[in-house]
């Protein structure tokens, strides 16, 4: 059963007895708290509890605010599985539109995103999916990604979804471009490697074969993350203040704006 959550800078000691607390490393004061926030977008499972919210919640937020900021005409709303799912559920619940299964997942392919090299990752990709195409044939199709990073996995699914008779595939993305690389334990890709600082980004819907793309903004990200924590604090100041002091997450790998100061 849930229990609570670990503190910033909390040591703990779990027994079959209790729970204690051997120490807390306490942050300078006035410093905000820096919680990853691409926990939220792709890294945790849907039914982690971070900051007293769900992640599954903040998700379909993200995809809420994306409907706000980048509608399109379509027929229907589907999701690369599985991360995206929440995101496409509140896209559609937002705009209105009708959210179906286009792709179904193979379950005995791991993650692309960490295949070492593109070949391999396109190949994934070519594996990890089938297509339900009487779901979306001769129809403009919404697909929501959490994220793309290099732009590969992602070509290879607009392409499959064409050629099994989609009529538009549009793709959104709930969250941020990634354009920095992170120095505080995630193996993002080089800032070379990443799709939103190549040139081919310009131009990214021609470049990946879709309709249109359009991402989730920064502030849409922080805002949709922040929402149910504020007004968890403006309802009981108390109640939420000791875990996070001054509410802040970090968002280095998509403004390059890092928590602490870098040395080399």
């Amino acid at each position: 059963r849930y229990y609570r959550e670990v503190l910033p800078g909390e040591i703990v000691k779990i027994s079959r007895h209790d729970v204690q607390t051997l120490d807390v490393v306490r942050r300078l004061e006035g410093d905000p708290s820096a919680f990853c926030i691409f926990e939220y977008v792709y890294f945790a499972r849907p039914d982690s509890i971070f900051e007293g919210q769900m992640v599954y919640s903040v998700r379909r937020r993200c995809g809420q605010q994306l409907a706000i900021e980048a509608p399109v005409e379509a027929d229907l709303v589907s999701t690369v599985p599985e991360s995206a799912t929440p995101a496409a559920l509140g896209y559609a619940q937002k705009c209105g539109l009708p959210y179906v299964e286009v792709l179904c997942k193979n379950r005995y392919v791991g993650r692309t995103f960490i295949q070492p090299n593109m070949r391999l990752r396109q190949l994934g990709v070519a594996k990890k999916f089938g297509v339900l195409s009487d779901n979306f044939k001769g129809k403009r199709v919404v697909i929501i990604d959490d994220s793309i990073v290099r732009g590969n996995t992602i070509s290879p699914i607009i392409k499959l979804l064409r050629e099994s008779g989609a009529k538009e595939v549009h793709i959104r993305v709930a969250s941020p471009p990634i354009r920095f690389p992170c120095y505080m334990g995630i193996n993002i890709p080089t800032k070379e490697e990443l799709i939103a600082n190549r040139p081919e980004f310009h131009d990214l819907a021609n470049y990946i074969g879709a309709d249109s793309v359009v991402y989730l903004s920064v502030e849409g990200l922080v805002s949709s993350v922040q929402e149910s924590i504020k007004a968890r604090q403006d309802n009981n100041p108390k109640s939420h203040k000791s875990f996070t002091g001054k509410l802040g997450h970090c968002t280095a790998c998509l403004t390059g704006d890092y928590p602490v100061e870098l040395e080399w």
